[in-house]
């Protein structure tokens, strides 16, 4: 992936090695959890065998995986299972008898993520089985559909609805409207003092304070 210049030049997927514990091994995000945080090396039989038992484990627990830690967890062995099994179909036969093609598929499309959505995740701001389907769509539409989560308090059934919605060929912008949650639209707290300024400046250029800060954003954005 390249910078952070243009939409099109935005991470959209993971760009950490597969089963390192970039967001696990984070305290300031999983707390405690993250000095129990194992990486799952696809290329290490041992690791491999871990994940399996990971992905087993977590595969019986599916139903309560709502504890973003155990699913971050669960995502990375069933992502490391891919890699080093070569396919979803073998990494699903290692796990063991009862362990599904689909389920592998759904959650190490989670650890695929970029680690921007990855970080809400863990902080429990996005529930894992709304993440489920966040990873579904490609590109920035999976960031569009993640924002409007934390900006519109979208419930996991919206979020499926939209997945399953631009997924049948609906634009992210018109599938996220109907569902009630304007694209771009957010709730911003400035200080009294800068938004006295932004609104005078924005009447003095005959603009609204949205156009002023976003302009003003986008290029501070494109230097940072």
């Amino acid at each position: 992936m390249s910078g952070e210049g243009s939409e099109e030049a935005i991470p959209t997927d993971r760009e950490s090695p597969v089963g390192a514990p970039v967001i696990r091994g984070d305290p300031s995000l999983t707390g405690e959890h993250a000095e129990q945080a194992v990486e799952f090396d696809p290329d290490d039989p041992e690791s491999l065998a871990l994940a399996a038992g990971t992905v087993r484990a977590f595969a019986n627990n599916e139903p309560g995986a709502d504890d973003n830690v155990v699913m971050l967890r669960g995502a990375a062995a069933c992502a490391a299972l891919v890699r080093g099994e070569g396919s979803y179909k073998a990494a699903a036969a290692r796990a063991g008898e009862g362990i599904t093609v689909s389920f592998i598929r759904k959650w190490s499309r989670v650890h695929d993520l970029p680690q921007a959505i990855r970080r809400h995740v863990a902080r429990g701001e996005v529930a894992p089985t709304a993440a489920k389907h966040i990873a579904r769509l490609s590109g920035s539409d999976r960031l569009h559909l993640a924002w409007a989560v934390l900006d519109h308090d979208m419930t996991v059934r919206q979020v499926r609805s939209v997945a399953s919605t631009v997924g049948d060929g609906v634009s992210i912008e018109t599938a996220l409207s109907d569902a009630g949650a304007t694209p771009g639209e957010l709730d911003l707290r400035l200080s009294p003092e800068i938004y006295c300024k932004l609104r005078r400046q924005a009447s003095l250029d005959d603009s609204t304070p949205g156009e002023l800060v976003d302009e003003a954003l986008e290029g501070w954005l494109e230097d940072g």
